[in-house]
């Protein structure tokens, strides 16, 4: 498990990229959904906007804040989250926010492969599947984080007290800072 800081960091980038896009994808489209064309079809012509929208920018923020809080706890020597129990709690919890994000992106728009033609439409293809790649992203994440929590309880481990990697994949330095015996 020497590698884990860094796989970790493999996933929590993926995560961070996927967040970027549908944050930019999330943005267009309200831009487009504020200022529409003059005879443009969409709902007769007149401005409006996706409920769903404002929530996957609101969520893509905070995942943003969220990873880049992790990718940097070490070096501003933060004290939360350092356990694998508190990581799991901001994980839960940007999970709900993803499902809930994209599966109300999916049952709104549905199949959009009938419209593929206007470039609005290609944007909330783009804007589903990317809210699927991050919430699929997190899922992995936590699962990676269960395992090791199982894997530590099995082997006389902490748990969920188990401490978080740093990117070396020494937990030794941290569980010295932290006081805890090695």
């Amino acid at each position: 498990m020497g590698n884990l800081g860094w796989i970790r960091v493999g996933i929590y980038g993926a995560l961070l990229v996927f967040s970027f896009i549908l944050l930019a994808l999330s943005c267009a489209r309200i831009n487009y959904t504020l200022h529409l064309p003059r005879g443009d079809p969409l709902n007769g012509g007149r401005d409006f906007y996706d409920p769903v929208i404002p929530e996957l920018i609101f969520t893509t923020l905070v995942t943003i804040g969220w990873s880049l809080f992790l990718f940097f706890s070490d070096a501003v020597r933060s004290r939360f989250p350092r356990l694998y129990g508190d990581e799991l709690i901001g994980l839960v919890i940007l999970w709900f926010f993803w499902i809930g994000g994209a599966g109300a992106a999916s049952s709104i728009w549905g199949d959009l492969s009938f419209c593929q033609q206007f470039q609005a439409c290609r944007i909330l293809s783009a804007l589903e599947a990317f809210a699927w790649f991050g919430w699929l992203t997190l899922t992995g994440i936590i699962t990676l984080s269960t395992v090791v929590v199982l894997q530590s309880r099995n082997h006389g481990g902490k748990g969920l007290a188990e401490p978080l990697p740093t990117l070396n994949g020494a937990v030794e330095e941290r569980k010295e800072n932290m006081g805890v015996e090695a």
